[in-house]
């Protein structure tokens, strides 16, 4: 796995003295940990004016004294360090590195940050086997409701100061950070990057110069898949091939169909599991979907092609000269693997993918990743409190591909009409759904879908067998 390397941050922290001092008229140390169970009913020594008074003057202190933030950007945690592990590799990993990098210095911890693209497959282990990193980045909320049940998240209802996050977030974030824990609901993570994911790339000069038109329907896509196919081209490239998380992007194509097939109240049912993947509901999506993918003249080097190209390269027929293929579905982040050369507006552009059905409005699909802590100390919890900020993410909207979920992060802060497009097609959509395999547990969503997705592409699965191999996820 490639390590980052460590960057200095510092962190300050004051905690406000547990009640439990005052009970056990000890004087020790807090534990800085959020309870997972209440503990054992004593009898507690009557208080007396002296230590509510004490009590009172040690509130006071440590709220005067600021936030975990606060302290951090005193200087109070330098030389303290922070481990972090996520799926942010290669340019998503220098996108991320440098929207902390500031940061870092200001406060002089070190943020040790580990990137894999095996995160997915590795992160279980090491939570299991008593290795977990202080935070980590989960691309799929199902993978950390899986972990969040064990009891080993620290629920950030205590840490993290809730007014601020209603304040900074919608509340449609927040419910979705609201997870089940060992001994009921607790708040898992908090959100820090979001992406949208119903969007088509395309090279838009030469699209222009070929005067082909932006498809406001289905159907006009697809007579525009057709006519670039007459005129040469295949219109579509597609890749699937991820490391172990190979099969990812064809579940997103999934989601889009579906919530432009069926009710809103069917989705949900089916991320929850209530809507079997056997249905009719799933498999017309996924048959609608397999009129392009299976379709040799409307996919790039063809469909035995999708499974073995990576999803990040698949967009760069398109910056050929002329391009071989012209379009691509994939949220904003794609940006981050286009040509260094490429300008946004101007070398390419996207169009919000089309409605099938008008009765279903224009959905919009998004994702975004959110971060989890496992080990509760100060400079952790400073380091946590900064990720709900819009400031922690600026560096990273301002050089596109990606939207910050928090409110304190203005229009300003993006740099193209592209972009801005995106939060105003966020702002009109009839219907908003999240990623729908980021939210099914992770046997499903970052299991038995992707690999049902691949083996179906690849040929080894016919349609029904794929769909029922998935459904074996929740079977089991």
């Amino acid at each position: 796995m490639k390590k980052a390397p460590g960057r200095k941050l510092s962190l300050a922290m004051v905690l406000c003295l547990s009640f439990t001092l005052m009970l056990s008229g000890c004087g020790g140390n807090n534990n800085n940990a959020a309870p997972t169970e209440a503990p054992a009913a004593t009898e507690a020594p009557a208080a007396t004016a002296a230590d509510n008074n004490q009590e009172s003057t040690n509130n006071a202190e440590a709220a005067a004294a600021g936030s975990p933030l606060d302290l951090a950007m005193k200087g109070e945690y330098k030389g303290t360090k922070v481990t972090m592990f996520g799926p942010f590799v290669d340019a998503d990993q220098v996108k991320f590195e440098s929207s902390i990098k500031e940061f870092e210095e200001k406060t002089g911890i070190d943020i040790q940050y580990e990137g894999s693209k095996e995160f997915e497959a590795t992160i279980n282990i090491r939570v299991d086997g008593g290795n977990a990193p202080d935070i980590a980045d989960f691309p799929q909320p199902g993978l950390l409701a899986s972990i969040a049940k064990t009891g080993k998240v620290v629920d950030l209802t205590g840490v993290l100061d809730q007014e601020k996050l209603t304040a900074n977030y919608n509340k449609s974030w927040l419910d979705m950070s609201t997870m089940d824990g060992k001994d009921g609901k607790i708040m898992a993570g908090i959100w820090n990057r979001s992406n949208v994911k119903s969007l088509v790339w395309y090279p838009k000069k030469q699209f222009d110069d070929a005067g082909y038109t932006v498809p406001q329907t289905w159907d006009e896509m697809m007579a525009l898949t057709e006519q670039i196919a007459k005129d040469g081209d295949p219109a579509w490239a597609i890749g699937i091939e991820s490391g172990a998380a190979t099969g990812w992007a064809a579940t997103d194509w999934v989601e889009n169909i579906m919530l432009r097939t069926t009710t809103p109240e069917n989705y949900d049912k089916w991320v929850s599991g209530e809507l079997p993947f056997t249905s009719p509901e799933v498999k017309n999506a996924v048959e609608v979907m397999s009129k392009i993918w299976l379709n040799k003249d409307y996919v790039y080097g063809g469909a035995k092609s999708i499974v073995t190209t990576a999803f990040g390269d698949a967009p760069k027929p398109m910056f050929e000269n002329p391009p071989k293929a012209w379009f691509n579905l994939m949220g904003n982040f794609i940006t981050s693997f286009f040509p260094e050369t490429a300008k946004v507006d101007v070398d390419y552009d996207w169009f919000y993918l089309p409605p099938i059905d008008e009765q279903y409005g224009k959905p919009v699909l998004v994702a975004g990743d959110i971060y989890a802590m496992f080990n509760d100390r100060p400079e952790v919890r400073a380091v946590m409190e900064f990720f709900t900020t819009g400031e922690s993410i600026k560096s990273w909207v301002q050089s596109g591909g990606v939207v910050a979920p928090m409110n304190d992060a203005p229009l300003d802060w993006y740099q193209s009409e592209s972009d801005r497009r995106m939060a105003q097609l966020v702002q009109d959509a009839s219907t908003l759904r999240f990623d729908g395999s980021d939210l099914m547990p992770g046997k499903v969503g970052a299991g038995t879908f992707w690999k049902g997705m691949t083996d179906y592409v690849s040929g080894t699965a016919t349609l029904d067998q794929a769909l029922e191999q998935i459904q074996s996820g929740w079977n089991n």
